[in-house]
């Protein structure tokens, strides 16, 4: 059971959904968060949160986006991620439950797996054919991390909304 109450998932889930859409698509085709998405699902954070969760919890998990983002911000001077990568991670950190942590970093060690996999055979599939312009296809060694950072919110939320 994760800790994150069912009430404040449910309200979180609801523009988590689309904004992760939106990061996934966008960092697919061009490599790159857009800082509208983060700036959404932080906005998203800001009033929901004041809504769903107890006041105390509500600015304690500010902490988990300062933190996240410094984590972020170092991994992408070490070159490990890139900066929309570690501000859509911060802007997800205070919509995860302190009691969650574990769990969520196991879901997006499996969403990075399932993603790497995915994109990797959708390469292969006419797809690529149709949208060739997209950037992730040929970047290398790069990886589109919006793509399992949106999928592990998604999971997430809706494991906690719908009792996970």
């Amino acid at each position: 059971m994760l800790a994150l109450p069912t009430t404040a998932a449910l309200l979180f889930l609801i523009p988590a959904i689309p904004i992760s859409i939106w990061v996934a698509f966008r960092d697919v085709s061009t490599m790159k968060i857009p800082n509208k998405a983060v700036l959404a699902l932080f906005a998203a954070y800001a009033v929901l949160g004041l809504v769903a969760l107890p006041l105390d919890v509500y600015l304690w998990n500010y902490l988990h986006l300062v933190v996240m983002l410094v984590i972020g911000i170092l991994l992408n001077m070490t070159g490990w991620l890139g900066a929309g990568d570690a501000k859509f991670m911060a802007a997800v950190a205070p919509m995860v439950a302190a009691g969650d942590i574990s769990a969520m970093m196991l879901m997006l060690s499996a969403c990075m797996i399932i993603g790497i996999i995915l994109h990797r055979l959708l390469r292969l599939t006419p797809l690529r054919a149709r949208y060739p312009h997209w950037e992730s296809w040929t970047s290398g060694n790069r990886f589109p991390m919006g793509l399992p950072l949106a999928m592990a919110l998604t999971l997430y939320l809706g494991l906690a909304a719908f009792g996970g």
